[in-house]
């Protein structure tokens, strides 16, 4: 189409200089159930407007834990429509409490854009789409959710018949990725970027909006001031800043993140659908040719959730095993959990390593061969006596899947709060890092950790894979931690750790108080036997501080521990031992199950127990027939002989009576 046909997008706004016009305005409002009313003016529902915005109605904003939490239902759609309006919220702040650092309405417009539009390129489920099924398949293609944003925003202009000036759309581009230098200008204020993507510390409104809506979704009750934090704001050396009287808040923020990825987003029943579902997706691929809409904006566009339904409705024969896979989703015919360990954040690496599908099933065979010589070890592998043949000839490493998941506050191991700057109303025009005492010293001395989970495809095997896998839980040596981890490290690291020595040669955990006395009771502070001097960073600090001081202790000993300060005992140097998760064992021959919801072989067994049941009850009923008719000729025989009166003949007619 012409280019005078198109409309300037960012010219549809009335000029915010203009005089105010009285009567009605162009601005529509949305409702919402986390903001309320959402006003927009034309800019923005232009973009709303088109068949790329309105696609993201129908992409699960939680993915698969709407199968988990019936009210999860929202959609991608409003969650845009709230970062848009956060977006915006926090610009126009920006540019009234800050008339000095010249924000224009066309930085306020390419930011709300920015919001709008930066989950435009998400696929089907979400995360399960880019993070999952596309690295699954195509593990050599570098690609995210992104860079479908960006295509999508391209089709979205050109397809709607809206323009944006190249510098413009290289700054929403910028904008959505959260880096200044994809700008064909140079001049952009640099903390605008840290409104809808922030690189620095992950404060930004995509963030603040997803925890508010996703906690509304579940019922979660918060105490997170959103407003508060957006109006705290303050830019002081091309940086976001927050007032130091909402530091706490900044940290709830921050940990209400980490317990929804812990108890949501990697709920155990959703992780086993979207394994499920990339499955199916993965058998499909051949069929339909899913990742080739990649790169079509035209064929992406009809890509969302709605694959589930294309893939069962289809009569395409190559589709039937997807097709079975998406069935067991229907009627909850799911993976299972076989067993979970949370380890510390640098044991990582040595998961991924020592765990996988075929060192499992390696450990499982391994004890079933020996199983001869191995059963005076212990009664499960005693018990593999009872474990049918066929059952431990067909596991095979397809059966198993191997997940390791990291959960932290934003920050990897690092506290977040040492990546933001505060001001006081003292000096509002200074910026610096909190000390551990400025805000809290009951802050955790981890921030992070790693969730090892293993999940069977085929339920009849539970029993048989987890032993295999405490075999290698067994044999794992979980690595020290780094002798040296300075707050200015890679996230990978974690907050320093210091070994703090205690007047007792018992050895002291120091998160688990002694077994009889309170921690605080003849609290000191540590002695240090060396010279050597040591700077603690404010990330060091506040891991020490959480710990608390140790206890100075002689001729006592203490007792208890604490699962938690694995990071801590691992600290010396010394590889250590991992223990079984006691809340999920179960014997090698335990096979979950369901009345409504059995394997074919389950069913089977089943079939053949209440046929050989039906086979004894006729049994018993021929052979009590025989017996009632023995008893009558008996009665009669009596009756006719006129013997045994009527004191012998009423135990007769009794009997008889009872049979």
């Amino acid at each position: 189409m012409a280019s005078h046909s198109r409309k300037m997008l960012l010219d549809l706004d009335d000029c915010w200089t203009a005089e105010p016009i009285e009567g009605p305005t162009s601005v529509r409002r949305f409702k919402d159930s986390v903001h309320d009313y959402l006003p927009f003016g034309p800019t923005i529902c232009a973009i709303i407007d088109t068949p790329q915005f309105q696609r993201l109605r129908d992409i699960k904003q939680l993915g698969t834990s709407y199968y988990v939490w019936p009210g999860a239902s929202h959609n991608r759609f409003e969650h845009c429509l709230g970062v848009a309006y956060l977006a915006q919220t926090l610009a126009m702040h920006l540019k009234e409490s800050q008339p000095s650092l010249g924000i224009s309405q066309r930085d306020v417009q390419c930011v709300t854009i920015a919001g709008l539009c930066h989950d435009l390129g998400h696929g089907p489920w979400s995360h399960v789409w880019d993070s999952m099924f596309i690295p699954s398949i195509m593990p050599e293609k570098k690609w995210c959710h992104e860079d479908a944003s960006n295509m999508m925003f391209d089709a979205l202009l050109e397809e709607n018949d809206l323009e944006l000036k190249k510098e413009d759309t290289a700054f929403v581009k910028a904008l959505i990725m959260g880096d200044p230098n994809l700008c064909i200008r140079k001049d952009e204020k640099p903390y605008l970027f840290q409104i809808v993507a922030n690189k620095r510390n992950g404060l930004d409104v995509d963030k603040f909006d997803y925890i508010a809506r996703d906690s509304h979704a579940i019922d979660q009750k918060s105490n997170l001031s959103l407003t508060r934090l957006i109006y705290s704001s303050r830019v002081i050396d091309n940086e976001i800043c927050y007032d130091i009287k909402d530091a706490n808040q900044i940290f709830e923020l921050c940990h209400t993140r980490m317990s929804l990825h812990k108890r949501i987003y990697t709920h155990k029943t959703a992780k086993a659908i979207e394994y499920m579902i990339v499955d199916a997706l993965t058998k499909a691929e051949p069929a339909m040719h899913i990742a080739n809409r990649l790169e079509d904006p035209k064929e992406y566009l009809h890509l969302t959730d709605h694959i589930m339904t294309e893939i069962e409705a289809s009569k395409d024969p190559r589709l039937v095993e997807a097709q079975a896979i998406l069935r067991r989703i229907r009627v909850r015919d799911l993976y299972k959990v076989v067993d979970y360990k949370v380890f510390p954040w640098h044991c990582a690496d040595a998961l991924k390593k020592s765990f996988t599908p075929e060192s499992v099933v390696n450990a499982f065979k391994n004890l079933y061969h020996n199983r001869g010589t191995l059963k005076h070890l212990s009664d499960d592998i005693h018990e593999l006596e009872h474990v049918e043949e066929d059952d431990a000839n067909a596991l095979a490493p397809e059966h198993v899947i191997i997940e390791v998941t990291k959960l932290h506050h934003g920050m990897g191991n690092l506290n977040p709060l040492g990546f933001v700057k505060f001001y006081s109303k003292h000096n509002p025009k200074q910026g610096v890092e909190a000390n551990p005492d400025d805000v809290s010293v009951t802050l955790p001395s981890a921030f992070g950790e790693v969730k090892l989970r293993m999940y069977t495809r085929e339920p009849r095997l539970f029993g048989l894979i987890q032993l295999g896998f405490r075999d290698v839980l067994r044999r794992f040596k979980m690595p020290p931690a780094p002798a040296s981890r300075e707050a200015t490290a890679e996230p990978e690291d974690g907050p320093v750790d210091l070994p703090l020595e205690l007047e007792t040669d018992e050895a002291v955990d120091l998160l688990t108080p002694p077994a009889e006395s309170p921690a605080s009771s003849s609290a000191k502070p540590p002695a240090r036997t060396t010279s050597r001097k040591t700077t603690l960073s404010r990330a060091a600090t506040t891991s020490v501080s959480g710990l608390g001081s140790p206890p100075k202790v002689k001729g006592r000993t203490l007792s208890g521990r604490s699962k938690s300060a694995m990071l801590d005992r691992t600290a010396s140097g010394a590889a250590m031992e991992v223990g079984e998760n006691v809340f999920t064992k179960v014997r090698p021959t335990y096979t979950p199950s369901s009345p409504t919801k059995r394997t074919k072989r389950e069913r089977e067994r089943a079939e053949a127990r209440a046929k050989d049941n039906k086979e004894d009850e006729a049994e018993a009923a021929r052979d009590a027939g025989g017996v009632a008719k023995e008893l009558d000729l008996d009665l009669d025989l009596d009756a006719e002989s006129g013997g045994g009166g009527e004191e012998e003949g009423s135990p007769r007619g009794r009997k008889r009576s009872k049979v």
